[in-house]
């Protein structure tokens, strides 16, 4: 089963003050000691007067910063916003007229909904997951799919996705959300990437980021802009005669400062960890609760584990046992991550101990 060997990543448990019988980051992740601590400052300082908004700014390029070492690209490739949903549909507002737009069946429907309803003869088709790859045609404008699925926790087979989007000449758009934080994510591989940091990454909700390939970005129409999205939007805050920023910046949304503050030691945490041992923790602590509870291993490793449960039986059965878990699409779901350890593998496991084999179901 799976260690906390490296100091990093013990060092990295350290940091938050939870931890213990909670199965629940691909929910919602629990923040960190430094989290708090900034957010509290945070209210203090505001309470006496004293928030600055140029001092938000610097926090909010500091976090920018964190993000894009998180995903292995510059800075000036990434934009910020408050919610993924909001950068799936400035993409979608760029798909070309009648354009085809793939998608992965059941996938979260903030990576659906933009397309569906975006209009203008956009064509929507969906695969199931594993087809995905296979069913990219000279047609195909855009592929959209999540890396980890948000119901099931399968890890889409994104190489092949990416090869066949290169023969077809399709662009690929990738929601990282269920994946940065545990699993390592190369933004470079794809047209775009998107993520809302306040699962995996435990940041507070209304934190996302878009990495954007400077080609892919030319061809993107800037339809939220704001007084952000400035190369220096302290001067471009009024009036239309305003120059946007040269790279992916130009397609920020005004942040929510205090959300940012909160994100910030928690985004600087996990870029300063070992991505490749994090992974491997968070994939054996899973694995070994999926051998425990009798449930078959996925092709590719993930964090996150799922089992059919239509009548909520077994997630009953963990919070009973005070294990927080959650339930998705008449599933049972728990995850893994940098804050727990084999105790919780085996707590999850007695506490569904009794049934028969959910392999059986």
């Amino acid at each position: 089963m799976a260690t906390l060997a490296s100091p990093d990543l013990r060092a990295a448990r350290a940091e938050f003050a939870g931890g213990r019988s909670y199965l629940a980051a691909c929910t919602v992740g629990l923040p960190t000691r430094s989290t708090r601590a900034a957010v509290i400052a945070d209210l203090d300082a505001a309470g006496a007067g004293g928030a600055s908004a140029r001092a938000y700014t610097a926090t909010v390029e500091r976090t920018r910063g964190s993000f894009a070492r998180l995903v292995g690209v510059k800075p000036s490739r990434i934009a910020i916003g408050s919610q993924a949903s909001v950068f799936a549909g400035l993409i979608a507002a760029s798909v070309p007229d009648g354009a085809e737009v793939l998608c992965a069946d059941g996938d979260f429907s903030s990576m659906v909904l933009p397309f569906a309803h975006a209009g203008r003869g956009i064509r929507l088709r969906t695969a199931p997951l594993d087809e995905l790859a296979t069913a990219i045609t000279p047609d195909t404008a855009l592929v959209a799919f999540s890396v980890v699925q948000s119901a099931t926790g399968e890890v889409a087979d994104a190489a092949a996705i990416r090869a066949a989007a290169r023969r077809h000449g399709a662009r690929t758009l990738c929601d990282a959300t269920q994946a940065v934080g545990w699993m390592p994510v190369d933004a470079a591989d794809y047209d775009a990437v998107i993520c809302h940091a306040y699962k995996w990454l435990c940041a507070p909700r209304g934190v996302a980021f878009m990495a954007i390939t400077e080609a892919f970005a030319a061809t993107v129409k800037p339809v939220f802009a704001g007084w952000y999205a400035g190369e220096d939007p302290w001067v471009s805050c009024y009036g239309h005669e305003v120059a946007l920023a040269p790279d992916a910046t130009r397609f920020d949304v005004s942040p929510a400062w205090q959300a940012f503050v909160g994100a910030e030691p928690a985004l600087e945490l996990f870029a300063s960890l070992d991505a490749a041992a994090l992974h491997d923790h968070a994939t054996g602590l899973a694995a070994a609760f999926r051998d425990g509870a009798g449930l078959p291993e996925p092709d590719r490793a993930s964090a996150i584990v799922t089992w059919s449960d239509p009548d909520g039986s077994d997630l009953a059965r963990l919070a009973d046992a005070g294990i927080v878990a959650s339930g998705r699409a008449g599933r049972a779901r728990v995850a893994f991550h940098v804050f727990n350890d084999e105790q919780d593998v085996t707590d999850a496991v007695r506490a569904l101990r009794g049934r028969r084999s959910v392999l059986s179901r």
